[in-house]
Formats: structure tokens, sequence, C-alpha cells
């Protein structure tokens, strides 16, 4: 099986290529002053462009895990989640923790098919 390294930032790849997936690393808001929703669109759109440069698109996204620090926000967050992936909805797992770092207020991480 190969590997393929792509989008490098200095601490990690931002997307590996491993037996016909593409596994992506966690993205978080470039402006983590906005609002949940607000977010959660720039990540979307983020991810949009990650999985573009590595030959796939949002369609084939198979699986998330969402990170959020304040877990009654989610329904802004689920908001932008189903304009953005509309009836392709990938898996899902969304889980509450206590701190991202600055004021990011969530992180999401995504696999998706190559292709």
């Amino acid at each position: 099986m190969s590997i393929t390294r792509s989008i490098r930032t200095p601490i990690m790849h931002r997307a590996v290529e491993a037996n016909g997936f593409v596994f992506f690393g966690g993205t978080i808001a470039d402006d983590t002053s906005v609002s949940m929703g607000d977010q959660t669109r720039n990540i979307l759109g983020k991810i949009a462009g990650y999985l573009k440069e590595a030959g796939t698109d949002k369609s084939r996204v198979v699986s998330a895990s969402i990170f959020v620090t304040d877990l009654s926000k989610k329904k802004e967050m689920d908001a932008a989640w189903t304009e953005f992936f509309g009836d392709n909805l990938p898996t899902r797992a969304t889980v509450g923790v206590a701190d991202l770092g600055g004021s990011a207020l969530i992180e999401v991480v995504v696999t998706a098919l190559k292709g």
C-alpha cells in the first residue's frame, strides 16, 4: 500500500492518501472571533479547497469527527453542516471538549474517498 502526503504545514501534512482514502487533519476557522455557524462555514470552505487539491470533493466525504467547545451552539454548526453537504451527509461524531486553543469553537476532521 502506498501512502502519499500533501498540503504540508509546519507540523503535519494536511492530507494523507492511503488505500483509496484521503485523510485530512483537523481544521479550524481563520477568524475565530465569529459565531459557531460562521466558523463552521469557514472551515467547510477550507475543507472544500483541500478536497479539490487532493483530487476529490465533498460528495466523497465518508466520515467526520467534530470537536466543539460549546455543545449548546451545536444547532448553529448543524445548520451550516447540512447547508454544505445537502443530502450527501457523511457519518459523524461530535465531541464536546474544554479547549481547542485560542478562541476556536470548532475543529473538523474528515476522511474522503479519492476521486
